[in-house]
């Protein structure tokens, strides 16, 4: 597990994943709302996204969280591991909810800089019809990944599970 894509809906715990996952095992986190957003929640244009993720993903070992859809096939073509985060839509609205409430006005440490937390009711829509609207998608896209090993983890204690199975940097160097 040297290239790991994660993905899921919105208040799942993507980024909590792969920052937990990287101090584990030492393998540098990308998380692509960092690399995607400029001040002021203005987006990178696409090309200039590209080149930036393109770049991440040509190292040897990287955990890279978020959707991203228009990129997602090039990605998992890219990586060894694909763990798709298939929680509910309460738990993500709940997950939603906390980090509005104990982050909102602050810029987190997997966002890009001068895009602080904030309540946004489009995006609060999007986490709603997530499943509705993508897990048929994620799924497929699994089964098509044939070359990368696939994880599926349906709730927050089998993340937590997963987590303990994982070795430490001083056990696998990369």
């Amino acid at each position: 597990m040297k290239r790991v894509v994660i993905i899921g809906c919105g208040g799942a715990g993507k980024s909590t994943l792969a920052r937990a996952m990287g101090e584990k095992t030492g393998i540098p986190v990308v998380h692509l709302d960092k690399l995607f957003w400029k001040p002021g929640w203005v987006s990178l244009p696409p090309e200039e996204f590209d080149a930036v993720m393109s770049a991440e993903m040509e190292k040897d070992a990287w955990i890279m969280d978020g959707n991203f859809n228009r990129t997602l096939p090039q990605r998992i073509q890219r990586c060894d591991t694909v763990i798709y985060l298939d929680f509910s839509r309460f738990a993500c609205l709940c997950g939603v909810l906390k980090r509005i409430l104990t982050t909102y006005g602050t810029v987190r440490p997997d966002m890009g800089e001068g895009c602080p937390e904030r309540i946004d009711l489009e995006f609060l829509q999007w986490v709603w019809n997530y499943n509705k609207n993508k897990k048929e998608r994620n799924y497929r896209l699994l089964n098509e990944a044939t070359h990368a090993q696939t994880i599926v983890l349906k709730n927050r204690r089998a993340v937590r599970k997963f987590l303990k199975t994982l070795s430490t940097a001083k056990e696998n160097p990369t």
